[in-house]
């Protein structure tokens, strides 16, 4: 009789036990639980090749995020979408499963994320780049999703028009082709 009364008791407090830790997450608690800081903007260069001249530059935006909540947080996914400024279809997006396992203490920030467009704009060099008119300004607009939520638009950034990136130094002819 003990032993039907304590599988009584177990299957009634299963429902309990799982709604408590499978709670899903509104919009409004995400958002309102995560601060973005440390926010940077720039382009990287995703393919470079000297012969043919070949450069490939794409947005990246990093940021740290500051856990607002009184709950340890660990499961966040962001999403980046790249547009430049005016035009209604993205140039590039980033997903990533940024907090996972190590968990974020309330009050504290993560460690940097980076989320790097896959597409950007494509050149010979550093200067046709820059000289290029359809270098526009750009905009990455961040989203989160955690715990079943749809994604939340978090924050609408403008991308730096900073480059980190140096071209390789001309190859200089050896003395002896030179003669010749």
């Amino acid at each position: 009789m003990k032993k039907t009364a304590a599988i009584v008791l177990v299957l009634g407090a299963l429902p309990l036990l799982f709604q408590a830790g499978c709670t899903r997450m509104t919009p409004q608690k995400l958002k309102a639980s995560i601060e973005i800081t440390d926010i940077e903007t720039k382009w990287v260069s995703k393919l470079y090749q000297q012969w043919p001249p070949r450069l490939i530059l794409v947005p990246v935006l990093s940021f740290r995020v500051k856990n607002l909540s009184p709950k340890p947080m660990n499961y966040v996914n962001f999403n980046a979408v790249f547009n430049f400024k005016g035009d209604r279809e993205n140039f590039g997006d980033c997903f990533l499963a940024a907090i996972r396992g190590k968990a974020v203490a309330p009050a504290a920030k993560s460690e940097v994320i980076a989320l790097k467009s896959n597409f950007g704009v494509d050149g010979k060099d550093l200067k046709s780049i820059q000289d290029n008119p359809g270098w526009k300004q750009a905009e990455v607009r961040l989203f989160a999703q955690s715990k079943g939520t749809q994604p939340v638009l978090i924050g609408v950034y403008d991308v730096s028009r900073f480059i980190d990136f140096k071209e390789d130094a001309a190859v200089e002819p050896r003395k002896e082709d030179v003669k010749k």
